[in-house]
């Protein structure tokens, strides 16, 4: 009945209404009707497990190919039908026990595989995919896997293209049961690209050894694109980009850097503002050309605050003449892009007058109007927690902020980071219903990781100043 190819949720949601799923398998019976008391779960936790096998099953049958080409792929070659549908209805079934239920499931799916009728080794793989279902989305959403040894250390784990594309499959199954909004285009984006940077890496194009062939590819992709410009306007930005500029991006996106620079050149201004639409994954875009000086990211993601519309994601290029490309990916509070040309603008205008010194974010963040700016505030705490990391990436410090999620926040932990003489290489934001985690590359002054155990506690204790315990009287920029 599980994986049954005629509907197998129907039949499941019958056995466990009828008390019968729970008597068979008495550890399903202990999640029947267990809350899961956040904003970002909408279900119980049998109802999710419920609902994300029969996902699992409409995508098995082609019913997401168009909203989930890549997934929808990676089921048709996956070779362990049986391990993932059996993984997907064991992945949450130790909430509840104490302790990290990943573990706590993969050791009872050790024990429940050979009675379900499962082989050693898919009984293996059911118990690998339980403790690792949530690796795929931690990583997609917190890390940046155009840092090199991001995706080193995820292949690490996966190990295979079978068990990349089984982790694929669940993990995509598993959010969109969460809840009816918690898949987005934007989460869509970062999973698809994890996936086939890590399926790059599994097939041995990519390998560490292979950095410096990888940085001359990018270049000669960036002059192949540009064949009508002048040799010595290419080379110029070719010679701006640090070898990192070059792995960070893809080629669409150098060339838009180049041709932005190059009308900035043309104009002769400091300071130029681009907009796109990325149509695919239903987000904006706006990339800021200017001077690099401290601080300058926590501006405009005051001026984003502002705008009152959600950065999800941004990267910070510095050239090597003192110039730096910020990009901001951002939707509205619907979780859609912003499509209206009068606001882009506004955004533009507000950046230049604040990086121009004409606009105080900071004021003008505290003046505005409460209800304008302020998100609904439910009845749920949320703990703050900053994690600081050396090991995640081999050039930058990784720091984590956790906390209730509000207007602003993203403002007051830049410019706290700023403060603390840290310099932003780049941001990724994951929201968890009313929870935020905020991730960080940074480095210090001298473009160095912090190592320091004084300077770690002190960068601690600050941003958790920054972010402080939830308190729905407090919950808005500024203060």
């Amino acid at each position: 009945m599980l994986t049954s190819k005629k509907d197998p949720e129907t039949t499941l949601r019958r056995l466990n209404e009828a008390g019968v799923f729970g008597k068979f398998i008495p550890d399903f019976g202990q999640i029947v009707a267990q809350m899961e008391f956040s904003m970002y779960h909408s279900y119980t936790v049998d109802e999710h497990t419920i609902r994300a096998i029969g996902i699992l099953s409409r995508i098995e049958s082609g019913h997401h190919s168009q909203d989930m080409p890549n997934v929808t792929k990676a089921m048709k070659e996956v070779h362990s039908r049986r391990a993932l549908y059996v993984a997907l209805f064991l992945h949450d079934i130790a909430k509840g026990r104490g302790g990290d239920h990943s573990r706590l499931g993969a050791d009872l799916a050790l024990n429940l595989g050979p009675r379900l009728g499962l082989n050693a080794e898919e009984t293996e793989t059911v118990s690998w995919l339980v403790r690792e279902h949530l690796t795929m989305s931690d990583t997609a959403f917190k890390r940046d896997f155009d840092d090199p040894k991001t995706v080193k250390d995820f292949v690490g784990i996966v190990k295979s293209a079978e068990r990349l594309r089984l982790l694929t499959v669940l993990t995509c199954a598993d959010i969109c049961a969460v809840g009816p909004k918690t898949w987005t285009s934007w989460k869509s984006s970062l999973l698809r690209g994890l996936f086939l940077k890590a399926l790059e890496f599994l097939s041995g194009d990519v390998v560490g050894e292979n950095r410096a062939k990888q940085i001359i590819q990018a270049k000669n992709r960036f002059r192949e694109g540009l064949v009508d410009w002048q040799k010595n306007e290419v080379e110029q930005h070719v010679s701006n980009g640090s070898p990192s500029y070059w792995l960070s991006y893809d080629t669409e996106t150098h060339m838009q850097h180049a041709k932005i620079i190059r009308k900035a050149k043309r104009k002769n201004i400091s300071v130029h503002i681009e907009s796109r639409l990325n149509e695919t994954f239903d987000y904006s875009e706006i990339t800021v050309y200017a001077p690099d000086h401290p601080g300058i990211f926590s501006e405009i993601a005051g001026v984003m605050a502002l705008s009152n519309v959600t950065v999800m994601d941004a990267k910070i290029a510095t050239m090597a003449d003192g110039m730096v490309l910020d990009s901001f990916s951002f939707i509205e509070t619907a979780s859609k892009a912003v499509t209206s040309p009068d606001k882009m603008q506004r955004i533009a205008d507000r950046i230049e007058k604040t990086l121009a010194g004409e606009l105080n974010i900071e004021q003008e963040l505290k003046a505005a109007p409460l209800n304008n700016l302020k998100k609904s505030v439910e009845a749920f705490t949320v703990a703050s927690r900053v994690i600081v990391n050396n090991n995640a990436s081999s050039s930058d410090t990784v720091i984590e902020v956790n906390g209730r999620d509000r207007v602003g926040l993203l403002y007051d932990v830049t410019a706290t980071l700023t403060r603390l003489g840290l310099k932003i290489s780049s941001a990724h934001i994951t929201t968890f219903g009313e929870e935020v985690v905020d991730t960080f590359y940074i480095k210090d002054a001298f473009g160095l990781k912090v190592s320091h155990k004084e300077k770690i506690q002190k960068i601690r204790q600050t941003l958790l100043k920054a972010v402080p315990a939830n308190n729905p009287k407090n919950n808005f920029p500024g203060e």
